[in-house]
């Protein structure tokens, strides 16, 4: 029997975090993204995720003015605040529909050249249009290799000069904190953090013929460890 499209494992990892994300990290997430005080490795996370973004946002054009951009999995918004800062038209997609909400009133008043679209909704969704640069910061680090690829080439369907994203590298630590993880019965868990060999994904990356891998570079810091990889179109 065929398996259906709401049964596959990347849909099925999709809703878990969609149902997580909406319910017991929430305020987690809205306090760790404001300036809300938090403990010693949240800050060090906060500050890890902070240097990733400014990353990503550099390896954008610097005038994005009349350019499309989808922040695919936008959580509470800063990346696609900082684009439209730089005339992006930004659609920015999440699946937890409760951040999104907290992005667009964080966004109230917003005076950029750009603008943004707030969306709750699967980042793959082809409604969303075509983009002339994707970023898809951690959002795709909870699922498989096989499953992260998929969903970059997905994206890269719709996409007409870059993809960066991110994925968290496979270190000692990791592999070994995703090993304990996976003791815990599921309902005690967050969804797990999938460490991902960049050899490994590379390879696998390969049969995007129609792309090419560019930069690539990691940020360490405490509690926060990710890597950002550019694909760019070919031609």
């Amino acid at each position: 029997m065929a398996t259906r499209i709401d049964d596959t494992p990347y849909t099925m990892r999709r809703e878990a975090l969609a149902t997580y994300f909406d319910s017991t990290a929430k305020q987690a997430w809205i306090d760790l993204t404001s300036d809300a005080k938090v403990s010693g490795i949240r800050a060090t996370v906060r500050a890890g995720r902070k240097s990733m973004r400014e990353l990503l946002v550099s390896w954008l054009p610097s005038d994005l003015r009349r350019t499309r951009i989808l922040d695919a999995g936008c959580g509470t918004g800063a990346l696609a605040i900082d684009a439209a800062c730089r005339g992006a038209d930004v659609t920015a997609v999440d699946v937890a529909g409760g951040l999104v909400e907290v992005a667009r009133e964080r966004a109230t008043g917003f005076t950029g050249h750009g603008k943004v679209r707030w969306r709750a909704g699967d980042m793959l969704d082809p409604s969303h249009g075509t983009f002339a640069h994707v970023v898809a910061m951690d959002s795709l680090i909870h699922y498989s290799p096989e499953d992260l690829v998929d969903a970059v080439e997905g994206l890269s369907e719709r996409t007409t000069r870059s993809i960066l994203f991110t994925f968290a590298p496979h270190t000692k630590l990791l592999g070994a904190m995703h090993t304990v993880g996976k003791a815990f019965p599921k309902s005690d868990r967050s969804p797990a953090i999938v460490p991902v060999s960049e050899t490994e994904l590379r390879a696998r990356l390969g049969r995007l013929s129609d792309w090419k891998i560019g930069r690539s570079e990691r940020i360490s810091s405490g509690f926060y460890t990710s890597q950002a990889l550019e694909l760019v179109r070919r031609g």
